[in-house]
């Protein structure tokens, strides 16, 4: 009996080493968002994500060398559907997405980020990022905006419609 449980013991020792280890899983996120989501890890949209957050980012990057897939899911601010902002709603820092000063950040489509009362999609501070196969729309400033403290950004297969705002001073716009 004791030599028995000390081969199975034995057994499934030898089975766990060899089986094949599982790669980290990305963060899910969807539905709604109140407070600034902080990314720290590879992360992809499951589902239509509502951004409720005021001043700030929707979605932050908080570490270097990760990736968020939106998976043809649809990010919305709170700007006007119809008109974005028209020049008299636009509110500093509430951005879809930021890059908050990560290198090596990657957003990529299919997707949408559209409504947000600032850039859909903001690459501030960031050394070597990446922006592909999103749809920015109706967002008051920019639909991709790349601050002059970024450097060596891609931006690749994106549609911009409608972004920017009337009023003089604010006009910006798709790319």
């Amino acid at each position: 009996m004791r030599r028995t449980r000390k081969w199975a013991l034995a057994g499934l020792a030898a089975t766990l080493l060899f089986l094949p280890t599982a790669p980290a899983s990305a963060e899910d996120i969807n539905g709604l968002i109140a407070t600034t989501r902080i990314i720290r890890e590879n992360s992809r949209l499951v589902g239509n994500v509502t951004c409720t957050v005021t001043g700030a980012p929707c979605i932050s990057f908080g570490a270097p060398r990760i990736t968020l897939l939106l998976n043809g899911f649809t990010m919305v601010g709170q700007a006007d559907p119809a008109n974005a902002c028209n020049g008299t709603t636009q509110v500093a820092g509430e951005q879809g997405i930021s890059s908050n000063n990560q290198s090596d950040v990657e957003i990529r489509g299919p997707g949408v980020v559209r409504g947000f009362r600032a850039d859909g999609i903001l690459f501030a501070g960031t050394l070597n990022g990446k922006v592909e196969g999103i749809t920015v729309t109706t967002n008051c400033l920019s639909g991709i905006r790349v601050l002059a403290t970024s450097s060596r950004i891609s931006i690749a297969g994106n549609i911009a419609v409608r972004n920017g705002a009337a009023s003089p001073g604010l006009q910006c716009g798709g790319i």
